[in-house]
């Protein structure tokens, strides 16, 4: 689908906060303050190598959980900034844990690769199970960069202080059954029973597509998934806490689950399936943070559109809730940082249509009155903004334009990508690169599609 109607809503509220709205001057000076607008200039800081960042890390301070956000999935400069955000945070503040919007299974072959447990080769041999549509999004130069430095720093500590690398998407039905059947060789005989009616099932339905309207139609596998979660539960029960094989493998049969409840209602309820999806990834960083204990500290990559806080966008009047937000009201005292990333122009990889080829875009620039213009005219380019620092003043909490790039783009059609937000509450810091690069894919083949859309005429999922 070329436009979701999330995102046609979003453009038309954003042009009525543009041009009806008289009491917001959205022109700027070329000092960099917007007119009406005072920007605390200490609130914001020069980015041009990895030493800049000791602001941000200042902001983050204790926090056990930091969400780094991304304006698009192709974009250079998001990933390789986030990856030196990640080395810091691992090396000066003790995380462990780093969790991404991506399947479950393949993400748990680039972990295995990076804590020396399976012989993967190289990281571009493991990321090459990053193979559903878009596969750039984690098969990349950028990831395998990060993950060689990820795989260095593990081999010099002991195991139960390496750093994991973990997926917190729920698309993974069938490689998640696979992985219960194939992998869990602790699993006994109910289990495997248990994963051989699921997988049985499952095969009835050639892909996620088919799966998905044949559960309109009272077909689908919710029983032997069920079925298969309590197999694979008990059979943890017996095992020792904390066993490595006993939660990969309950986490891909709950993967599977709440993958059977997303297809389900994803040709339902365009709000229904985004909260499945965003609920399913915050329990599973829950889940991460419970099974690394008291010390785990958590580093999830994430869009913007997962990242921020709903609650500070016109997301919250349509009932969507997301990552960020659920975060923020689960762990209210044990350090939440949210960081969204921006640009103003340059390149990206995405596609013009729902499962086709990448293709370098240019990334127009952005429209007065969005956040990405203002920001456009504050100096220096690059820069680290402390949100904090900008919420008791009125005027900056206003609602603006903030721009979200999915996997399916069309540069000449702008206005729909712009999402009508809070800044300052919707993040606590925020990271700009006036012009940005196209992010550099490895070259994987697509045998899966991401959230596939049976119905042409509903919105039935969302291209973040």
């Amino acid at each position: 689908m070329e436009r979701y109607k999330r995102l046609r809503l979003f453009s038309i509220v954003f042009f009525v906060l543009l041009g009806c709205s008289p009491d917001k001057d959205n022109s700027v000076t070329p000092s960099g303050s917007a007119l009406g607008l005072n920007l605390p200039a200490n609130s914001i800081t020069k980015l041009e190598n990895e030493q800049d960042l000791d602001p941000l890390l200042k902001q983050i301070g204790n926090a056990r959980y930091v969400l780094l956000g991304e304006a698009s999935h192709g974009t250079a400069e998001f990933y390789t900034w986030r990856a030196a955000i990640s080395r810091r945070l691992i090396q000066e503040k003790g995380f462990n844990l780093i969790a991404v919007e991506g399947d479950w299974p393949s993400a748990y072959k680039l972990n295995q690769y990076i804590r020396g447990t399976k012989n993967l080769g190289s990281p571009a041999a493991a990321l090459q199970y990053f193979n559903r549509w878009p596969t750039w999004m984690w098969a990349n130069q950028e990831i395998a960069d990060l993950a060689t430095w990820l795989r260095q720093y593990n081999q010099n500590i002991g195991a139960s202080q390496q750093v994991g690398f973990y997926g917190l998407d729920l698309y993974s039905m069938w490689e998640s059954v696979d992985a219960i059947a194939n992998d869990f060789v602790e699993a006994d005989e109910a289990t495997r029973a248990t994963a051989r009616s699921a997988r049985a099932c499952l095969a009835g339905y050639a892909d996620e597509q088919v799966y998905a309207q044949a559960t309109l139609r009272g077909g689908g596998c919710r029983t032997e998934l069920d079925n298969l979660l309590t197999a694979v539960q008990n059979r943890v029960k017996e095992l020792p806490s904390g066993h490595e094989g006993a939660f990969n493998a309950e986490q891909n049969a709950l993967v599977a689950l709440n993958g059977e409840n997303y297809y389900h209602n994803m040709v339902l309820s365009n709000v229904g399936s985004w909260n499945i999806r965003d609920r399913h990834m915050v329990e599973t960083i829950n889940r991460l943070m419970a099974h690394h204990g008291n010390r785990a500290k958590i580093i999830v990559w994430e869009h913007n559109t997962h990242v921020g806080d709903a609650r500070f966008t016109d997301m919250a009047a349509s009932g969507m809730v997301n990552v960020g937000q659920l975060v923020r009201e689960q762990h209210p005292g044990e350090g939440i940082h949210l960081v969204g990333f921006g640009t103003y122009t340059g390149t990206v990889i995405a596609s013009a249509n729902w499962g086709g080829a990448i293709t370098t875009m240019s990334v127009p620039k952005a429209p007065a009155g969005s956040w990405e213009a203002i920001l456009h005219e504050v100096n220096p380019p690059n820069k680290i903004i402390d949100l904090q620092a900008w919420r008791q003043d009125p005027k900056l909490t206003q609602e603006r334009g903030h721009r979200a790039i999915g996997v399916q783009y069309n540069s000449g059609n702008e206005q729909g990508n712009y999402v009508p937000t809070n800044l300052p509450q919707r993040y606590d810091s925020f990271i700009f690169i006036d012009q940005t690069k196209a992010l550099h894919p490895l070259n994987v083949p697509a045998t899966r599609q991401k959230a596939p859309n049976p119905n042409p005429e509903q919105l039935t999922s969302y291209n973040f």
